[in-house]
């Protein structure tokens, strides 16, 4: 089988390992169709920006979008069967052999793969709704349109949320407008203020969620939320970054306004618990995939590259270079 094994800053190779073998009683055989690209954070990864807590190290797999068909299962699985299409938070490469997990999700059949391999990231732009305690009727700003925050666009207006995207790029901005974005607004505009303050008919930004690293970012969604607002950070806030020129918890931005903070992990939170309260992977992502196949999610309309794994690493050093061009990346292992 092929995969793409980082083994440094920058050293990305597509290499012929052994192919994975049968599966055990546990285990599926996936044969892989598309795997979708998280430019933040695989750019993030092959630049060499500090390391994550829990990932591993060098050489290690990329990616953790994956659409694929089962292949073989083993004796003890259940709801899965050949032919079968599922998508997972497996790495780019042509094959592969795991234990069933609940991040494995079965794809109905009417849903084009390029929306389908996006279902785990917008799964993870949709949790920004439900951790931050989102309520219908309220006026989100998303900060930063890369692939999450441009899922998160997507999914605010399903959600009954009146969205305005804020980015630094017009191709940006102009992709956003097309994922259902209500408005669309520059983070350098010197009117941004005012603008915002008309957009929300002078309630203000109830939710901000903030999907860019860069430091400048999170002043924007900590100047932007209206008093005792809310602030989801999908981030990874100053990861590769230069140091701080400010306080990013000074009185000004957090303790006079009564801002939340809310870092987007973990389950949902639940004012009514029980013990069976465990992240949710499988729900949410089977929520994103009917949507998709009722027509309302097209992650597919933002497609802007269609490479074989032949060319990963120029799609990383395109990332690398912080190309706007590229939106939502897809590499196809039909062939490889």
């Amino acid at each position: 089988m092929k995969i793409a094994v980082l083994h440094g800053p920058g050293d990305l190779r597509l290499e012929q390992q052994p192919d994975p073998g049968d599966p055990g009683p546990n285990e599926i055989l996936v044969r892989t169709i598309v795997t979708a690209f998280k430019i933040g954070t695989d750019r993030g990864n092959y630049e060499g920006a500090e390391q994550v807590p829990g990932a591993p190290d060098y050489p290690r797999w990329v990616g953790d979008s994956n659409l694929g068909t089962v292949t073989a299962v083993g004796c003890h699985v259940r709801g899965l069967k050949p032919g079968d299409r599922i998508v997972s938070r497996m790495h780019h490469q042509s094959h592969y052999r795991a234990q069933v997990s609940p991040s494995m999700v079965k794809v109905p059949p009417d849903v084009h793969p390029e929306d389908a391999v996006f279902a785990h990231l917008y799964s993870l732009s949709a949790h920004c709704y439900h951790k931050a305690l989102f309520r219908a009727g309220e006026t989100v700003a998303v900060v930063g349109l890369g692939t999450l925050g441009l899922g998160a666009v997507a999914v605010g207006p399903l959600f009954g949320a009146r969205v305005v995207a804020i980015g630094n790029s017009d191709l940006r901005l102009e992709a956003a407008a097309r994922m259902g974005a209500h408005a669309g607004m520059r983070a350098d505009d010197s009117d941004l203020a005012a603008k915002l303050d008309a957009f929300s008919a002078g309630r203000g930004i109830d939710l901000v969620i903030l999907t860019a690293n860069p430091w400048p970012a999170y002043r924007t969604a900590v100047e932007i939320v209206r008093t005792n607002g809310r602030v989801a950070i999908v981030s990874l806030l100053g990861r590769g970054e230069e140091a701080l020129d400010f306080n990013p918890l000074s009185m000004q931005y957090f303790y006079n306004k009564g801002v939340s903070l809310i870092a987007i992990s973990g389950t949902d939170p639940n004012p009514y618990p029980t013990e069976h309260d465990r992240p949710d992977a499988s729900r949410h992502c089977g929520h994103m995939l009917s949507l998709m196949a009722e027509g309302k999610l097209e992650p597919k309309r933002l497609v802007t590259h269609r490479l074989p794994p032949t060319r990963l690493a120029e799609a990383y050093e395109m990332a690398l270079r912080r190309d706007k061009s590229m939106i939502n990346v897809v590499f196809d292992w039909r062939d490889a």
